[in-house]
């Protein structure tokens, strides 16, 4: 499997299923029918275009947009930015800042404040749209590990055994209280004028 297939079967999961748990069970079944080797394939290029999100830049966004500054939270946050899709992601890591103007976050923000200031806040419906749009997708990095289990007999670590094997390893976690961001990248988040001129669009969306 090769980027290009990885991005096809991430997209047709999104247009075979209308909610989270069907496009992982859709996903479960799809590799499920590949090989082993495809299933290794597969999770070095999970683990590559993920690593690709943990930035610094992207963490800031993910914190002034969402008012989330949850390590965990963040990583979910970029599975969910891989299940839009290569062309929404791509756009978001080279520039974190454009966040703020994808339509799946513009939606979620205004149900955030539907959910709210609705005096049915607690009905099945509203909360099941709210979850459903919550920009976290965690069980989408486990995926594979499943499927890899289901096929060989052999446990999750034996399939990230193989992923370090070929020289690939995850970008997470981002520890910024303990040194874990690269050179250049770290920028205090209580300075205005900063923040401003490294997110200008999500610094406006705060009414900076």
């Amino acid at each position: 499997m090769d980027i290009d297939g990885f991005w096809e079967l991430i997209e047709r999961s999104g247009r075979a299923a209308e909610t989270k748990d069907a496009r992982l069970a859709w996903l479960l079944e799809e590799l499920s029918g590949r090989s082993p080797e495809e299933l290794i394939d597969y999770q070095c290029l999970w683990t590559g275009v993920q690593a690709r999100g943990c930035t610094m830049d992207l963490y800031a966004a993910h914190w002034f947009v969402f008012s989330s500054g949850s390590l965990d939270g963040f990583e979910y946050f970029v599975s969910w930015l891989i299940s839009l899709g290569r062309e929404s992601f791509e756009r978001v890591a080279d520039c974190p800042d454009s966040l703020i103007e994808l339509p799946q976050v513009l939606r979620y923000l205004d149900l955030k404040r539907e959910y709210a200031g609705s005096k049915r806040a607690r009905s099945r419906g509203i909360q099941r749209r709210h979850e459903e749009a919550w920009p976290e997708f965690e069980l989408l990095a486990y995926v594979a590990l499943e499927a890899y289990e289901r096929i060989t007999g052999s446990d999750s670590a034996a399939l990230y055994e193989a992923v370090h094997g070929r020289g690939v390893f995850s970008g997470f976690p981002l520890i910024p209280a303990l040194g874990g961001v690269p050179d250049g990248e770290q920028w205090d988040f209580d300075d205005p004028r900063e923040f401003v001129r490294r997110l200008p669009r999500i610094a406006r969306h705060r009414g900076l």
